[in-house]
């Protein structure tokens, strides 16, 4: 068969290519310690979320849903991005898509086309690169690895690359897969740029619910000058370990959620019925449960960082999401292949986010496991 180019431009994905390989393993009943996606291993979704979906389903909330959403979600969605200072966005605003990689994809495809050009601040999660690619979009890349991960060192950088050709700037905070949590004065800095230049910017803030320290995330759709050229993409997979679940949603000018909506209407129709009424309990009467979660993962952090330090190896602090950045040989593919071949752990190579020379690890795994993964890296010499 021939297969078009768009297909073509884009790889697999190394996140999904190395957990296959991991399970792979596992199923010949090699221990795997596997650290290489952003599945919250340990805890499951809370209680009052299955219990809601359960009622859900026994009241019958089976079939179809409005195309962007049952309006108990949106209005809770509302209230969540007003509660973060987003009072620009109504009900009129807001998408419920199945997953926030699912709304990110509509986004791409509605706007950005053949030739337009999309700045990634790297390491860049490896999805954004594909969407891209697929509508034929250029890629500029502005690399914060340098700056240990930090955007405000790096403005100046990211200055230099635009253009008023750029069309599209990709913020993450916190970010996949390093962790950082961008300062107010970063996101000023991104503000300037952008409104010098017209630039729109795809705000990805999954992990918002996920800071450590005292740390909070600013939604850059709060800054002056960013309302109507900022849309905002979130979801329900991290801070409520509902990764298998597949709900998100973005807030965005009305006339985005309008055109977009074609593409979400003539591919997934809609997010499931009963997951959505999920999503509102989780977003109304789980703050108890994320902030559990949340501690644990600081926790995590905190072992992780200290371990590595034991082993002469120094990492950045990640301030948020439950992601590290580890710098490992300049080929880190071969490094990550060592990793899982002989070490049998499961890591991401840095170049799967445009950053090469180090791995993603993630922590969303038990302390136990996590400490077992860094001995066996260890072991194997590969600290």
């Amino acid at each position: 068969m021939d297969f078009t180019e768009r297909v073509r431009r884009i790889e697999p994905s190394a996140t999904v290519a190395i957990s296959n390989k991991a399970s792979e393993l596992g199923s010949e009943g090699v221990d795997v310690v596997d650290l290489s996606v952003g599945d919250i291993v340990d805890f499951d979704t809370p209680e009052n979320i299955k219990t809601a979906a359960k009622e859900a389903l026994d009241a019958g909330h089976t079939g179809y849903t409005p195309s962007s959403g049952i309006p108990a979600l949106k209005r809770a969605i509302v209230d969540k991005l007003h509660d973060g200072g987003l009072d620009q966005y109504g009900t009129d605003n807001v998408m419920v898509t199945p997953g926030g990689k699912q709304g990110l994809f509509e986004v791409f495809q509605t706007l950005a086309e053949e030739g337009d050009e999309v700045v990634l601040l790297d390491p860049a999660w490896v999805s954004y690169e594909a969407m891209a690619k697929v509508v034929g979009a250029d890629i500029t890349r502005v690399d914060t690895a340098k700056y240990d991960f930090a955007l405000e060192p790096a403005v100046d950088d990211l200055a230099a690359a635009v253009s008023e050709d750029t069309d599209y700037l990709v913020v993450n905070s916190p970010g996949n897969p390093h962790g950082a949590v961008y300062s107010d004065e970063a996101l000023a800095g991104v503000r300037d740029v952008a409104v010098e230049n017209h630039i729109t910017v795809f705000s990805d803030e999954i992990y918002k619910e996920i800071t450590y320290d005292g740390v909070e995330s600013t939604s850059l759709g709060t800054l002056d000058g960013m309302r109507d050229r900022t849309i905002t993409f979130n979801g329900f997979s991290k801070a409520y370990a509902m990764t298998g679940w597949r709900l998100g949603y973005y807030a965005a000018p009305e006339e985005v959620v309008d055109q977009a909506g074609k593409i979400h209407g003539h591919s997934v129709t809609c997010a499931v019925n009963f997951v959505q009424h999920a999503g509102v309990e989780a977003l109304e009467n789980t703050d108890d449960a994320v902030e559990e979660m949340r501690r644990a993962f600081q926790q995590r952090r905190d072992m992780l960082v200290d371990l590595f330090a034991e082993y002469g190896t120094e990492v950045p602090t990640p301030e948020g999401a439950f992601y590290l950045m580890v710098p490992v040989w300049d080929d880190d593919v071969a490094w990550a292949e060592e990793a899982i071949e002989k070490a049998h752990v499961a890591t991401v190579p840095g170049s799967a986010f445009g950053t090469s020379g180090w791995v993603r690890l993630a922590y969303a795994n038990s302390e136990d496991r996590l400490r077992e993964g860094v001995q066996r890296l260890a072991e194997h010499d590969l600290l």
